[in-house]
Parts: structure tokens; C-alpha cells; sequence
């Protein structure tokens, strides 16, 4: 199976399966010199990892974090970092009903359709035990924008689960690790947390979300035009990651209900550079970072594997009914947020590589 890697100069690439022995990632272009270390990298991961509360897949799993190569007396070599997660508390009968069948929702169809054999353990590689890895690596992405850009907040939060969405007049950031949910508003959390219960417990049923991420205290004139722009690769990073359908960038699918003079957002000349009345385009304009707050959201569908029965066809093509046994996320949504953070940490700072390269940080001056 071919193209597990992502990014430019900062490049990664996610190895093993749900079921098998250990995952991991090989991280490729961090700079030389970078303090790390594996508590570092323990602390995002330990915010995905499952079986953390009521609310996620009771699979209990530690994600610990092992640094092979790459760092040495506590600092990044410049050569290629290997991490790697055992998988300790894998269950892989739980799968063995549907080993000849295909799950409604799910890659197994495409994945046999593609390759003609297929991990039916969890699903594999398209299992979410893969984002993992990415959290992994995307603590090391933030370890070295640490080092370039010192200013860069990215945090991400849920801001809608089902039908069920957030106040924004009530966005906390002090909120998001206050519950569950990555939710800055603490009482839609209250209100998810009821709905979830009745979700899993009653109704044998999954649900979508919706997750935004913001980058803080990026600098402008990150990005490219035409092929290298910051927002496509946002969007691939962030459609890239297990069970998303939909990415949007700032105002995104809205900015079509918007007249010109709504959308447009007007310039000022502030004491320290330019500043903007509003915010509609997400922080980046042709490809490149403006200065402002960057904004992206993407959708999460429900969770396939769920315990109510659906229709669906065995290997041999005959009628079945399938009800997925195991342990799984009643919204995949919760653990996406942390990955979601994980993959904005990635491009963000393999943009700032890639400005560094291209310009040496050279700025058109204004004022």
C-alpha cells in the first residue's frame, strides 16, 4: 500500500495496524536541535488515547510513546525520528463474525475491492488507531515551532455533535479541558454528555461532529500560491484523517449565502501592521497567511461499527445483516480533536520550513 506519507520539508510517515504488534511514525525534516523528549509527546497523545472516560471506545489502550532514533541527550538530530506505540489491549475475535462481511460505512468493501485481501481486525490501516501516529508526530511538529515561531496557539475544540451545536457567544478556550467533549461551551457539554448516554446505552447508535481547530499567532506570508497554498494543504491534511467528509476554511460553505461587501474583509493600518475588521477568510488570502487567527473545521461522520443491525452483502455477494461487535467511539468526533490539532501543527510548521527556504523570511513592507 502505497503514499503513507505526508507533508514537504517536514514529512512523516505512519506505519502498522489496529490489531498488530505496534504503530508508529517516521519523522523526516525536523530541525536539528529541537528539545524532545518522550513526556513531550505523551501529553497530546495522552489526550486522544481511548478509554480515557465514559464518553469514548472502552478499548484501554496506553499509547505510550517510544523514541528509537533521531534525538540524542534530549535534543533532535536532524536525521529521521522513529516513534513507535505498542498495542497492548487488542481484542481481534471481537471481528471474527466479519471477517467475510462488509460493515455498511465502512473501507472494508473498498479496501478488498482495491487489494483483494484486507485486515478485518479493527480495519487495519483504515482503522482511527492510525491517527496515533500522527499525534505523535505532531508533537514534534510542535516542539520546533516552538523554536521558530514562539507565538503559535493551536488548539482545537468540537463545536458541534449531531444536530446539537455550540453557543458561540459562550466560547471559552479555558472550557475545552473541562469535559469531555474538547467543548468551549460548558453547557453544550452538559447537554452532549445527557444526549451521548441515551445515544450509546438506549439507542445502539453512533454520531457525527464537528471539530475547529485555530492556529494562533501565525505569521503572515506563510504559504504559496497555485499548488502550494497553506489552505490546500490544511483541507488534505485535515480530509486525510480517518472518517472526515467535509473540511471547510474560515467563513467556508457560508461565504456562498454572502454578498461581496459582507465577505470582504476591510483593512486598517494599526500600529503594528495591518489589521482586518473581520475574519471571513480564515487568515489566509491566495494561499498565504494574512496574520490573522487561522480557522478550519472539519466534519466527522458517525462511527460505522455500531450494534443496531444493517444490511449489508457477505464476500460471496449473498445477503446478510450486520451488527458490529467490539469497542468503539459512539462519536469518533471527541478523539479527532487532538488529531485535528496534530495535523494543523504538521502543516503549519512545514510551511514555515518552506517560507524559510523560499524567501529567508524576507516581508514587503507596509507603512
Amino acid at each position: 500500500m502505497s503514499i503513507n506519507s505526508f507533508g514537504h520539508l517536514f514529512r512523516f510517515t505512519t506505519w502498522g495496524e489496529s490489531h498488530g504488534p505496534a504503530l508508529g511514525a517516521t519523522v523526516d525534516g525536523c530541525p536539528p536541535g529541537v528539545p524532545i523528549d518522550a513526556a513531550m509527546l505523551q501529553q497530546w497523545l495522552d489526550k486522544r488515547r481511548p478509554g480515557l472516560n465514559k464518553n469514548t471506545t472502552q478499548r484501554n489502550e496506553p499509547d505510550a510513546v517510544e523514541i528509537l532514533s533521531g534525538v540524542f541527550e534530549g535534543k533532535s538530530t536532524g536525521t529521521p525520528i522513529q516513534l513507535m506505540i505498542r498495542n497492548t489491549d487488542q481484542r481481534s475475535k471481537d471481528y471474527g463474525d466479519i471477517a467475510n462481511t462488509f460493515r455498511p460505512g465502512h473501507a472494508d468493501i473498498t479496501y478488498h475491492q482495491k487489494y483483494g485481501i484486507r485486515d478485518y481486525r479493527g480495519g487495519g490501516r483504515s482503522s482511527a488507531r492510525e491517527t496515533a501516529s500522527r499525534v505523535a508526530a505532531g508533537g514534534v511538529a510542535r516542539e520546533a515551532i516552538k523554536a521558530i515561531a514562539p507565538n503559535v496557539q493551536i488548539r482545537g475544540y468540537m463545536t458541534q455533535m449531531g444536530s446539537k451545536a455550540i453557543d458561540r457567544a459562550n466560547i471559552d478556550w479555558d472550557q475545552i479541558d473541562q469535559n469531555d467533549f474538547f467543548c468551549p461551551d460548558a453547557q453544550a457539554a452538559a447537554e452532549w454528555n445527557d444526549y451521548l448516554a441515551w445515544l450509546r446505552k438506549d439507542d445502539h447508535n453512533s454520531v457525527g461532529a464537528i471539530i475547529e481547530v485555530v492556529a494562533r499567532g501565525v505569521p503572515a506570508g506563510i504559504g504559496a500560491p497555485v499548488y502550494a497554498k497553506l489552505d490546500t494543504d490544511l483541507a488534505a491534511a485535515m480530509m486525510s484523517i480517518n472518517a472526515v467528509k467535509g473540511v471547510e476554511i474560515g467563513e467556508g460553505m457560508a461565504a456562498a449565502a454572502l454578498t461581496g461587501r459582507e465577505n470582504a474583509d476591510e483593512i486598517f493600518m494599526g500600529s503594528n501592521g495591518p489589521e482586518y475588521s473581520s475574519n471571513h477568510a480564515g487568515g489566509i488570502l491566495g494561499g498565504i497567511s494574512t496574520g490573522q487567527d487561522i480557522v478550519v473545521r472539519f466534519a466527522v461522520k458517525p462511527t460505522s461499527s455500531i450494534l443496531s443491525p444493517r444490511k449489508s452483502i457477505r464476500m460471496d455477494g449473498s445477503p446478510m445483516e450486520v451488527i458490529t461487535k467490539g469497542r468503539h467511539d459512539p462519536c469518533v468526533g471527541i478523539r479527532a480533536v487532538p488529531v485535528g490539532e496534530a495535523m494543523m501543527a504538521c502543516v503549519i510548521l512545514d510551511h514555515l520550513l518552506l517560507d524559510r527556504g523560499q524567501t529567508g523570511g524576507t516581508r514587503g513592507k507596509i507603512g
